[in-house]
């Protein structure tokens, strides 16, 4: 079957799943950067900064070429752009890059995926949303396995304190960034993916340089190539691919079920975490991985007999966004 033929819910799938493999590479960028050997250690806030600034020219380009033709915002829409802007790629960001510093990359995924639970929940209750038994059935599945892998690295680290304080500042992280997924769907739906998803990194961006330029000297930026080589490969691949295609898969499946297909997430980190960084891979992990994995093929299936729905709203498109 060609890509042409999929359809819209197909895509939104396919896209949620790149998605979930760029942004797993995140937590592996940032331990390699922490791991170049050098006088001074490059600290959280400088290596967002640099991935920012990285991923703004791209940013300001789809920004700029999706709303070139628009209309220009209303006050709600840029109120909403701000505040989604500083709490998912601002606020989630420097939260989960301080975890870092205290908890393996593994144990980072599967402490901020506790996220998808929060963007339903959010949905429920604030925004008028409900899950279906099968997007709750696939979400079981999927915290048990993270749970079943989460309590074993729990189990086996040496130094609990540090534990802790990195697991409390990624459990911050991922209660921001369930508040910037369920809040940017009907964001999405009225501005367009591409419009919306720039604008609200541009926002991120700003908040992040202001951050950097108040608690850090300019020279803080002086690193070696390494960290750049590192920076620019989460911009690229960890950013901006997996934002834009994040922000299609929500518009076009929905916010909870792409949050639940990103429970690939942790698994892919634990892999890449034993594979270039030498953490531990054990069977606990792997039964984790099999019951995310269902969880992740139970909402990716097609019900056999289902009713016919009548179609999704289309968000307004961006000049230079398509389908």
């Amino acid at each position: 079957m060609s890509i042409k033929t999929w359809s819209p819910e197909r895509v939104g799938l396919a896209l949620a799943v790149l998605a979930a493999f760029g942004f797993s590479f995140k937590a592996i960028f940032v331990k390699l950067a922490y791991a170049v050997p050098q006088a001074v250690q490059v600290d959280s806030v400088t290596l967002l900064a640099l991935r920012m600034l990285f991923s703004v020219p791209v940013f300001a380009w789809v920004g700029w070429r999706a709303s070139r033709k628009l209309a220009p915002l209303a006050r709600r829409d840029w109120l909403a752009v701000v505040a989604l802007g500083l709490l998912g790629y601002y606020g989630a960001s420097i939260l989960d890059f301080v975890g870092l510093q205290y908890i393996t990359a593994s144990l980072e995924r599967l402490i901020l995926f506790t996220y998808p639970t929060l963007t339903i929940l959010i949905g429920v209750l604030f925004l008028g949303k409900t899950a279906s038994r099968r997007e709750m059935a696939a979400l079981l599945l999927s915290y048990a396995g993270i749970g079943l892998a989460f309590a074993h690295d729990l189990h086996i680290a040496g130094d609990t304190r540090a534990v802790l304080i990195g697991a409390g500042f990624v459990f911050g992280s991922a209660v921001s960034y369930a508040f910037y997924q369920a809040g940017s769907e009907p964001a999405i739906r009225r501005l367009g993916a591409a419009r919306f998803t720039a604008l609200a990194m541009l926002v991120s961006t700003v908040a992040t340089l202001l951050h950097f330029a108040a608690t850090q000297p300019a020279v803080a930026l002086v690193q070696p190539a390494p960290v750049y080589l590192h920076a620019l490969g989460m911009a690229v691949f960890s950013t901006v691919l997996p934002v834009f295609m994040t922000s299609a898969a929500i518009r076009r499946i929905g916010a909870p079920k792409t949050a639940l297909i990103g429970t690939l997430g942790p698994i892919l980190t634990i892999f890449f975490g034993a594979w270039l960084l030498g953490e531990p891979l054990t069977a606990w992990q792997m039964g984790g991985a099999g019951l995310v994995l269902s969880g992740v093929l139970l909402i990716s299936k097609r019900p056999v007999a289902a009713v016919a729905q009548p179609p999704r709203a289309a968000a307004p498109l961006g000049a230079g966004e398509s389908h």
